[in-house]
């Protein structure tokens, strides 16, 4: 009976780690060749935008993309990204907030995060920056 019940445990465990490493990458990751130019999308439910934060999930340290109070932020960026990214509509019209990624290479393989804060959301939201991600993607760039 007790190595039925250690057998059922044991089970039960292993299809727990088998879901929460299919949730942890995106079931459609987007792929790309290296040198090609890919489009991170994010969406957030209106224009009234005050941050847009875009992260490497191993890298949680710097950004990969900083927009504020209408200016990007170049200066909290990795430096792997310098001058390699943009919003696809810094206007964000209609509430796109999509990422640009300009001649990826297979460093960029990874996570993405997009976080989106908005105006009018409570205070306390706002001044913290830890919040969950409005998106999260999983980029795949194949060796050459």
């Amino acid at each position: 009976m007790a190595a039925l019940i250690s057998l059922s445990l044991w089970c039960i465990w292993l299809s727990i780690l088998i879901l929460l490493s299919a949730a942890s990458k995106d079931p459609n990751p987007i792929t790309a060749k290296p040198g090609e130019n890919v489009t991170l999308r994010c969406q957030a439910p209106n224009n009234n935008i005050l941050v847009v934060e875009w992260r490497k999930a191993d890298l949680k340290e710097e950004y990969v993309l900083l927009y504020r109070d209408g200016h990007l932020y170049p200066d909290d960026q990795l430096l792997s990204f310098k001058n390699r990214v943009d919003l696809q509509d810094r206007q964000m019209k209609d509430g796109d907030v999509s990422l640009i990624l300009k001649n990826v290479t297979i460093n960029d393989t990874g996570t993405y995060e997009c976080r989106v804060f908005m105006r009018g959301a409570n205070r306390r939201k706002r001044a913290n920056l830890d919040g969950d991600p409005s998106n999260i993607l999983y980029l795949s760039v194949d060796p050459p």
